[in-house]
């Protein structure tokens, strides 16, 4: 199993493939939206586990995120089960 570290621990997955078990395909959540709207964008960060580095490309080119506080909510749940696992 590859890990990469982001800065603080070490992520076996990363953020965009832990938000991909949110997608729906009728949202339920700010969450789901966010999830639907992420696999949409063919440029988001897929690779990364690096907060810095997808908060800077969610704030220059997630138009389609309405608030941060969403993508802070996901990357909380992230650390959560990364840190479980």
């Amino acid at each position: 199993m590859d890990f990469e570290w982001n800065g603080d621990y070490y992520m076996a997955k990363s953020f965009y493939h832990f938000l991909m078990k949110y997608r729906h395909p009728e949202p339920k959540d700010v969450i789901s939206v966010f999830a639907n709207d992420a696999y949409q964008d063919h440029s988001f960060p897929k690779s990364s586990s690096n907060y810095d580095q997808i908060s800077s490309y969610l704030e220059f080119n997630g138009i389609y995120l309405k608030n941060m506080r969403i993508f802070d909510e996901a990357w909380d749940l992230y650390l959560a089960h990364e840190l479980k696992s």
